[in-house]
């Protein structure tokens, strides 16, 4: 079921050239008036910590981070990362909203490595989503 929510045209040419030239680290994007919006940004020399700061820990949120880690190897690895935040805590309204305009917003963004949705703080740190995307 769709929410009927858009997509605000400006982020898919952000989303691009993070893709493309890896010129951000995260985009937080929340859903306002019914549009899916750029909220936060983090340039490429920010962290997955100060991406997990920026996060709301009590609202629904879309975010797509440029993950960083190294393999076993030590070759450096970056990937696309789509993750659909949604405390247990936050209300059932917020939640069924983000649920329903997930679909809207993964279906645009083409290239992502991994789609991950992240219910509570455990799913969100940084080691559980490095290993979701190995």
């Amino acid at each position: 079921m769709s929410s009927g929510v858009v997509m605000e045209d400006s982020i898919m040419d952000k989303f691009n050239e993070m893709k493309l030239k890896h010129t951000k680290r995260f985009m937080i994007f929340k859903i306002d008036g019914g549009k899916i919006v750029l909220e936060e940004e983090g340039e490429k020399e920010k962290t997955y910590k100060d991406f997990h700061e920026k996060l709301p820990k009590d609202q629904p949120r879309f975010a797509v981070v440029d993950v960083a880690w190294q393999t076993e190897d030590g070759r450096p690895q970056e990937k696309l990362v789509f993750i659909a935040w949604s405390p247990d805590d936050c209300g059932v309204k917020q939640k069924m909203l983000y649920a329903s305009s997930k679909d809207a917003i993964t279906k645009k963004l083409t290239g992502l490595h991994k789609v991950l949705q992240c219910n509570d703080a455990a799913d969100i740190e940084e080691d559980e989503i490095i290993k979701q995307v190995k």
